[in-house]
């Protein structure tokens, strides 16, 4: 009998996207511009539901560094970020020559923690280079306590640069994320929610700011007959291809969504009473996660770690995963500032990320929860 691998999160098309595809080649829009890329831009605009620009790239790496160039962040500027998140929310930082200040995060969410976001804060104030931007991840899928990071950015007058590339589909208070910081980043690399192949989107508030990046992330080319450049420009705009990919995608999005809030749930009763296992959760009803990945956490006193769990399951060809090595545990990364305590290193040492594809089938959730019954006996 085949022993099918069960990936994590892999790409799950939805059957739309090809008459997309088949369009641009028909007419000969195979470039970083077209019918795809602007219908792409007006599908995201219409589904966040509020007054936004949208301009879509080739990553969501891209459209951070976009966010930090249009935030005309200097070398030698500090820039809060996130210590546990995937490192291409922090590496634009370095990109620029700025200075990544790393805080820890709080326990509900698993995202910036107010307190020490203020303390870094005040520590740029008082070397006096107050930091230039606060980038606040969405880790997983769940959405950061977004009141109060917001009110620490009125208060400091430092902008938010949203970073949503996990989150597309959840909810703060009723609202969609990708619409909370003054520039909000997406992505649709080929484990996300929905997937371009690879590519991401940029989220503005004004007008004349997506027309600047736009500008920026075709080489900067200056309206001239010949190649004229006032400015130091990117390769970034997402191809009319890959856009169409995408057009396809947001035909499914909402089915996306509850297939993986699904698989949370079935996991939520594969780990009822049982004590050392805990699945990561919404803190209260203003939160709403897509879920984009599901996350156990293990008990120090359990007989059985989450490496060992990952081990077993590596054996039974079910791909699981550490959570994100927080960045000021990351050797490049190793002499950087950083504030808080110790919980982003806590959820690292005791996390799992669980296979959580919306293409999971009964027969995939057959066999993890096999696992995890024999797991359980050793725990």
């Amino acid at each position: 009998m085949e022993n099918k691998k069960i990936w994590l999160s892999s790409p799950h098309m939805g059957g739309g996207e090809m008459k997309y595809i088949q369009q641009a080649f028909d007419e000969n829009w195979i470039a970083p511009l077209g019918p795809n890329v602007n219908g792409f831009e007006h599908d995201l605009e219409s589904f966040l539901d509020e007054e936004v620009y949208v301009a879509v790239l080739s990553s969501g790496t891209a459209a951070i560094h976009l966010s930090l160039v249009l935030l005309d962040v200097k070398p030698g500027d500090f820039v809060i970020c996130q210590s546990l998140t995937f490192s291409a929310s922090a590496n634009p930082i370095v990109y620029m020559g700025a200075t990544p200040i790393f805080v820890d995060s709080e326990k509900d969410t698993w995202n910036l923690c107010p307190k020490a976001v203020e303390e870094a804060i005040l520590y740029g104030i008082a070397q006096g280079k107050k930091p230039k931007a606060i980038i606040a991840v969405s880790l997983y899928g769940m959405p950061y306590q977004v009141d109060e990071i917001n009110a620490l950015s009125k208060r400091y007058d430092i902008p938010v640069i949203e970073d949503s590339a996990e989150a597309l589909g959840s909810t703060y208070k009723n609202r969609k994320c990708g619409t909370f910081g003054d520039l909000c980043v997406l992505s649709f690399n080929g484990n996300k929610i929905i997937t371009t192949s690879g590519g991401g989107a940029l989220i503005l508030k004004d007008p004349a700011f997506k027309k600047k990046a736009v500008f920026l992330s075709t080489q900067a080319k200056d309206d001239a007959p010949h190649y004229e450049h006032t400015n130091i420009g990117y390769n970034y705009r997402m191809s009319n291809i890959c856009a169409g990919v995408g057009r396809g995608q947001m035909e499914v999005l909402a089915d996306r969504v509850a297939q993986r809030r699904a698989n949370h749930e079935r996991y939520k009763l594969l780990f009822a009473n049982q004590p050392h296992f805990s699945l990561h959760q919404e803190p209260s009803s203003d939160y709403f996660s897509n879920h984009w990945l599901s996350i156990v956490t293990v008990s120090e006193n359990s007989r059985i770690s989450a490496d060992e769990i990952r081990k077993m399951a590596q054996k039974q060809n079910i791909e699981t995963r550490p959570i994100w090595k927080p960045m000021h545990l990351q050797p490049i990364f190793n002499d950087t500032l950083y504030f808080g305590g110790h919980y982003a290193e806590q959820c690292f040492k005791t996390g799992l990320c669980l296979p959580s594809g919306s293409n999971l089938t009964d027969q995939d959730f057959e066999k993890i929860e096999q696992l995890f019954s024999k797991i359980f006996t050793l725990s």
